[in-house]
């Protein structure tokens, strides 16, 4: 197998935009959640303690939240199609990728420094570009 030909098959996996998130964010993820015949959509908020493979097809983010006094951790694909958006509510100033320290502390120790930023702009995705319309219009011409 050539190098090329992986790497198409991987681009071809890739959604076209995903939000910009980084660790320290709060974010409300959007996960598709199928039981039987039916689906729904579960939202599942928390702290981003790590991120892998940025720009790659297989980019994770792990969230972190605190339920009934338990911590939580999960990970995410972002480029799964089982994860519907991702919405990035809260950055706060951090100076490491992995923030494995917030494991072991609770209450106001736990607690990361807000920054303003501008919400509407970083979760806005682009739209996906439409391969067939301008085959369309080269067949009408």
């Amino acid at each position: 197998m050539s190098f090329a030909l992986i790497k198409k098959v991987n681009d071809e996996q890739k959604k076209h935009a995903v939000v910009d998130v980084r660790s320290g964010d709060t974010v409300r993820v959007h996960q598709k959640i199928k039981e039987g015949s039916k689906e729904r959509i579960q939202v599942f908020e928390g702290v981003v303690i790590r991120t892998d493979n940025k720009d790659s097809h297989t980019s994770r983010i792990t969230v972190r939240k605190i339920t009934s006094g338990i911590g939580v951790e999960k990970s995410f694909m972002l480029h799964s199609p089982l994860v519907d958006k991702v919405e990035v509510t809260r950055r706060s100033k951090v100076r490491r990728n992995y923030l494995s320290f917030l494991r072991d502390r609770s209450g106001k120790s736990a607690r990361l420094k807000a920054v303003k930023f501008d919400r509407e702009a970083i979760n806005t995705v682009a739209e996906a570009p439409k391969a067939e319309e301008p085959a369309i219009e080269e067949a009408k011409a």
